[in-house]
């Protein structure tokens, strides 16, 4: 078994997906132009994938008042601090940077609709 993705029902999985593709550098890979607006997007490497779709038969899950640690996406990033910068200007908020004791940097933030994003500067990739 693999992971093939995983999967968020969110507002607006147009506009989310759209933030997604210009903000994080991912790439529609799927899309479905009605109801639910079914957005599969893959990373850069093309092995992670999430889905967003916007299904109105279930409560959206409310993203800004859970705690980033009940989830979030995890991001590379090679200069956190910089990447915290240019995602504020781009609509996300930040929430918190926990320096680690071996020198790598995580920066929490949310994105405009709510959604954890964790920018992971390690000193020793996985």
């Amino acid at each position: 078994m693999r992971l093939e993705h995983f999967a968020l029902n969110v507002p607006d999985a147009r506009a989310h997906a759209q933030w997604l593709v210009q903000h994080l550098g991912f790439s529609v890979v799927r899309a479905r132009p009605d109801a639910p607006y079914t957005h599969f997007l893959a990373d850069d490497s093309g092995r992670v994938v999430v889905e967003l779709y916007s299904n109105t038969k279930v409560a959206f899950p409310d993203h800004a008042a859970a705690h980033p640690l009940s989830f979030h996406f995890a991001l590379v990033s090679a200069d956190a601090h910089a990447d915290r910068r240019r995602l504020e200007a781009a609509g996300a908020t930040h929430f918190l940077d926990e320096p680690q004791p071996d020198g790598s940097q995580l920066v929490m933030l949310r994105d405009p609709w709510g959604v954890p994003l964790q920018l992971c500067q390690r000193t020793k990739p996985f």
